[in-house]
């Protein structure tokens, strides 16, 4: 058919191995991914200090926002694009290709100068103590610069998955993962820039990045049998954004949350901060990783659905249950049992209070990750079948349980009741997306438009 030998048919073969084969590369990309944000805190807290940790865990919060729009986008893109590509549109999905990239460049000069405007004052909205506000702010500031190289990346590697190609992500986010690191350590203990180091390592390897994906997007684009297409449509940035903004909304929404539980544990001082950074990290390690997962999941659900095999969605969730199950049993062990030397992975000499806090959010979360990875699975079937409005409302309930019960805890039982605010809010999305999946066109019980499932 023309297409990239490393492009792949996820509507043939057995539904598990399909999934295995296609999802692990995508999970150990966002291992390295992953590693951008937990060696910019690694070498912070190791080289700098616990106050740096803290900074950098603190902007870290404010970066959600930034991310969620590149979730949004990258989700938006890979469910147009596993749709006509599943159903051999290949003329009509180049040109939402190229309609994506355009549209996320004007989205990405919008927040860029929000961003570098109002920064300032989303940290002192979230009570950012003054100890750590001006590295705090330096770093947010050039994450900010970046941020076109962080939203180019993210929609070109839901492209990838989209195409049915999980490794050509990996081999990048590697390399430029492993160099992260390098010179992360080289502007920080070589060149003695501080905070300031930390920012420039990331946004210099995340542009080397991107800027490799892109090459290899266009190339693989030239190589499908379609002839001269438009490079914008309407039709397609329709598609596009019905796919996108709920998506959106919905990782805004929880960037928005996690801003306020910030505040929240802000109020608990720099020492709960640095041990919250650390551990935070390392649960983001987690979620981000599985979140993946559910990403190939929806990829995988939307060539099916394109190719109108709505047996094989059933199938493959059954499959990436199994997935996600056996990846979360060894994970869970390691962080319950091995909580406090995780905590010094980020940290030398961490004092008593982040040692704390660090260890009990990480032992208090870490069994619900058999919860929380059932649900990502389920979200992966949604997104992918275009149920967007019910994956959006389950994630969010998730969002508003976790934020009004760490304010309903906080006061009686301290910061540990703010850690235990996570495995209700888990659990209740996770009742609402079981509900909305029994009720999908793959149960045979309904049909529905694109603003409640499949037609």
């Amino acid at each position: 058919m023309g297409k990239s030998s490393l492009n792949r048919d996820l509507t043939v073969g057995r539904p598990e191995k399909v999934l295995w084969n296609f999802c692990l590369p995508l999970f150990a990309s966002i291992l390295f991914q992953q590693l951008y944000n937990i060696a910019d805190s690694l070498v912070a807290g190791k080289w700098i200090g616990e106050h740096a940790l803290a900074a950098v865990g603190n902007s870290y919060e404010i970066t959600l926002i930034f991310i969620a729009f590149a979730i949004g986008a990258n989700m938006g893109c890979s469910v147009v694009t596993a749709r006509l590509f599943g159903g051999r549109q290949y003329g009509r999905m180049k040109t939402a290709v190229y309609t994506a990239f355009l549209s996320i460049a004007a989205l990405c000069a919008v927040l860029m100068a929000l961003g570098l405007f109002f920064g300032g004052g989303l940290l002192r909205l979230i009570h950012t103590p003054e100890d750590i506000f001006a590295d705090s702010k330096l770093y947010l500031d050039i994450y900010i610069l970046g941020l076109p190289f962080l939203f180019f990346y993210n929609v070109s590697t839901g492209i990838f998955s989209a195409l049915g190609d999980s490794r050509t992500p990996f081999f990048f986010l590697a390399a430029s993962s492993t160099s992260n690191i390098l010179v992360d350590i080289l502007f920080v203990d070589r060149f003695r820039m501080g905070v300031a180091g930390v920012g420039w390592a990331t946004f210099l390897c995340q542009g080397v990045s991107c800027l490799l994906a892109l090459c290899v997007i266009f190339s693989r684009l030239r190589a499908l049998p379609a002839g001269k297409v438009p490079v914008f449509s309407w039709e397609a940035f329709c598609r596009l954004s019905a796919a996108a903004v709920p998506g959106i909304l919905q990782q805004s929404s929880i960037s928005l949350g996690n801003i306020v539980l910030q505040g929240v544990i802000n109020g608990f001082g720099p020492g709960v901060i640095a041990g919250y950074s650390a551990a935070v990290k390392l649960n983001n390690l987690v979620i981000s990783s599985l979140t993946t997962l559910g990403n190939g999941i929806s990829s995988y659900t939307a060539q099916n659905i394109g190719a109108g095999q709505m047996d094989r969605v059933r199938a493959g969730f059954r499959a990436g249950l199994r997935i996600v199950w056996l990846l979360c049993v060894p994970i869970a062990l390691l962080y319950w049992l091995g909580a406090a030397g995780l905590i010094h992975i980020f940290l030398d000499e961490p004092s008593d209070t982040a040692l704390l806090s660090g260890v009990s959010f990480l032992r208090i979360v870490s069994p619900f990750y058999f919860v929380i990875s059932a649900k990502l699975v389920l979200d992966g079937i949604l997104r992918g079948s275009g149920m967007m409005m019910r994956f959006m409302a389950a994630t969010c309930t998730d969002l508003i349980v976790r934020v009004a019960l760490s304010f309903a805890f906080a006061a009686p039982f301290g910061i540990t009741g703010v850690w235990c605010s996570w495995p209700f809010g888990w659990a209740a999305g996770l009742l609402l997306v079981a509900a909305s999946y029994r009720a999908g066109p793959w149960s045979g019980k309904e049909k529905r438009d694109e603003s409640g499932g499949v037609r």
